[in-house]
């Protein structure tokens, strides 16, 4: 099968998308680029739909690979056949590929190995034919000095049988079906630990049974997380009878002594060698498909992070607040450049809380302060309340930020980098600011596992999640497009085509040679290739440029088109930016050519309408219930503003301004059955949750959403 057929069958997408898709891939092209500027060639497919045909392009290449290598090595063992080899190319799985290469794998030293060299095969193969009347006197013909006796020649031969039975593709499939839709996982737990502080969060688990196929991703996590911690046994049952059954339904073909020994033979190539296997074969299919879950959550969550509210290029006051360490205070200006920073220590055991107003309030008028940004750890509540004490010359709105993943970024080479001279503390400081100003541009410099917004994201595949990560990131830069005279080394690194290498050098050139004034300036940067251009002109933007389409995301291979569309209505180029009643006048057909058609023109004309436009939503103030302060203040009943700042298959957690996040499971979602919890909340959503139930001792709170 080829490429492209196999993709087809995957997918269902159409022949022509599939096969440009792929041409542009294999020219390095990327998935936003392709997606956004491509769409002629693709028949308009989204990047969610080319990153399926990359997924299922990269399977079928492995796939391709692993032939090769079994080919080869079947070649080496003079055993390849003309129809073994036709199976093995007209293959399209990995494990059925695997199924037909078992007999011949060079095994270590077997139980039915041994019996070969013992001369066992030609009983073995008599045996199975189920044609030997008097089985002991044939069996006898086979004893000798290693195998002393005719009770040890029938064990010799089962075990061939047995090895036999275990290579046989129909007897391994029936298993897996079985498996598949049958299996119970149950776990129970360990004596000596069940008394274990530890273990306690696993409590639930401590004697647990459900169906294999049926069990939501995040509790099979759960569950081999806490076998990984030693906490309970997991195990994996069918109907044993039922298999062993069915089995010899398609084996044993008479009622005789060789019967009886195949069954022997049979039940011991399902415990000893099929079960075992087929079972850890199963639970890691079930692993990978809770993989892809958890990692899809996870995906979502990030690309709502990045995707949050920004407030813009205002000038802000952040704090990291603490109590006996003090607060530190940075201000920044509208671009995120530390002007000025000091420590404050308004809390006990200082309790300087005068000073503390007197120095912030002289703070905001000497730096003209717009906004104020607070981590939301350690002494957040109290330093909240402590500023809006304050009574400012001007507004100043007052922002409650995550602190997730900032003491990762203070700590890294980027915020060293950055702030040579100044400590973490600082670095924090600057972070929880910038994240205010624009949380896409700052969490970028942070591991995004460290940002804290999925579920268990140390028990997955970390390639898998580390992959799918790394394009949610890019997807987000590259919606929102980036400005290439402001923009840190590691937000470039995200734009399609640059890299972490490029973006470096673009950030060189750019400290050596000042702003850049126009996107055709770009490609003086060296290394920066007609290639690396094509795919990121259009991420990137140029503000206050002398071609306004600079700052947008029109591609310069485009703008010959608009100057067209300006030409012939006896206007520039300028005139049609914001213009909405000049642009309705373009007759969009007329600019169709065999290259570009109409996709590529709306998006032309969405451009020109409102150019460079940010998509995401402003930032609002927020206030926590100021009488809310630890998990003892709640009470059953309590309405409570939060914010939700994690979203899982199971439900949401909300932070309702105390250490602890709340819980509003995904019953207590909606009055209707819910299946994407993302359906009815997003991250970093403003809500207002009823307090269901508080466990002060597992410090666990469940909530319910109020619409």
């Amino acid at each position: 099968m080829q490429l492209q057929q196999y993709i087809i069958q995957q997918t269902q997408l159409s022949s022509k998308s599939i096969e440009n898709t792929i041409s542009l891939l294999n020219e390095d092209a990327t998935i936003p680029f392709i997606s956004r500027y491509r769409k002629e060639m693709t028949g308009n497919l989204d990047e969610i739909q080319i990153g399926e045909i990359v997924k299922f392009k990269e399977t079928f290449e492995a796939l391709e690979k692993r032939k090769k290598s079994i080919l080869k090595a079947l070649e080496e063992q003079h055993v390849l056949s003309p129809e073994l080899e036709n199976k093995i190319n007209n293959s399209n799985d990995l494990i059925a590929l695997e199924d037909l290469y078992l007999p011949f794998k060079k095994k270590r030293k077997t139980k039915a190995e041994t019996a070969r060299l013992q001369g066992l095969e030609p009983l073995a193969k008599m045996m199975m034919s189920q044609r030997v009347n008097d089985l002991e006197y044939t069996a006898s013909k086979y004893t000798s000095n290693q195998v002393e006796t005719v009770k040890n020649a029938l064990e010799g031969a089962r075990f061939i049988i047995a090895e036999w039975i275990n290579e046989r593709t129909d007897i391994r499939n029936n298993i897996r079906y079985q498996l598949e839709r049958f299996a119970q996982i149950s776990s129970k737990v360990i004596k000596t630990k069940k008394d274990d502080e530890k273990a306690q969060k696993f409590k639930d688990y401590f004697d647990w049974s459900e169906s294999l196929n049926r069990i939501p991703s995040h509790r099979f996590l759960a569950i081999l997380r806490a076998e990984k911690e030693g906490f309970i046994r997991v195990k994996i049952e069918i109907d044993t009878e039922r298999a062993l059954q069915k089995m010899e339904d398609r084996i044993i073909r008479s009622q005789n002594e060789c019967s009886e020994q195949i069954q022997l033979a049979i039940k011991d190539a399902f415990k000893r060698l099929l079960f075992p296997s087929l079972s850890n074969e199963t639970l890691s299919t079930a692993k990978e498909k809770a993989d892809e879950a958890a990692i899809l959550v996870f995906s979502k969550n990030l690309k709502q992070l990045l995707l949050g509210a920004p407030l813009g290029e205002k000038r802000v006051l952040a704090i990291d607040p603490g109590f006996r360490s003090g607060c530190k205070i940075v201000c920044l200006n509208e671009q995120g450049d530390l002007e000025h920073n000091e420590t404050i220590f308004p809390h006990a055991p200082q309790n300087q809380s005068f000073d503390a107003i007197k120095k912030i309030s002289s703070l905001a008028e000497a730096h003209k302060i717009e906004a104020i940004a607070i981590g939301n750890g350690t002494a957040s509540r109290e330093t909240e309340q402590l500023i809006k004490k304050i009574q400012f010359k001007n507004q100043v709105d007052v922002f409650v930020v995550s602190e997730a993943g900032a003491s990762i970024y203070s700590a890294s080479k980027i915020a060293r980098d950055e702030f040579p001279n100044y400590d973490v503390t600082v670095r924090g400081a600057v972070s929880i600011g910038r994240r205010l100003q624009d949380p896409l541009a700052e969490l970028v410099k942070i591991d995004a596992k460290s940002i804290g917004v999925g579920q268990y994201q140390h028990d997955v595949d970390q390639t898998k999640l580390k992959k799918s990560l790394d394009n949610t990131v890019e997807s987000c830069v590259n919606t929102i497009g980036v400005n290439i005279n402001t923009a840190s080394e590691s937000l470039l690194s995200y734009v399609s085509g640059i890299g972490p290498k490029l973006a470096e050098n673009i950030v060189n050139y750019r400290n050596e040679n000042g702003s850049f004034s126009s996107r055709t300036a770009i490609k003086k940067v060296p290394r920066l290739g007609g290639k690396a251009y094509e795919q990121a002109a259009g991420f990137l933007r140029i503000k206050n440029a002398k071609n306004p389409l600079d700052d947008s995301a029109v591609h310069p291979e485009s703008y010959a088109i608009v100057d067209k569309m300006a030409k012939d209505i006896n206007k520039k180029v300028a005139d049609l930016i914001g213009n909405s009643t000049l642009i309705q006048k373009i007759n969009l057909q007329n600019y169709c050519t065999e290259t570009i058609g109409l996709p590529t023109l709306k998006d032309i004309v969405k451009e020109l309408e409102k150019p460079g436009v940010d998509p995401r939503e402003k930032a609002r103030v927020f206030s926590f219930d100021k009488n809310i302060k630890t998990i003892s203040d709640l009470r059953v009943g309590q309405l409570l503003p939060g914010i939700v700042n994690n979203i899982t298959n199971f439900g949401c957690f909300v932070d309702i301004g105390i250490k602890e996040s709340g819980l509003i499971h995904v019953s207590n979602l909606s009055d209707t059955f819910v299946k994407d919890v993302n359906t009815i909340v997003a991250l970093q959503q403003q809500i207002v949750a009823k307090v269901l139930e508080v466990d002060v001792v597992r410090k666990r709170i469940q909530l319910a959403l109020v619409k």
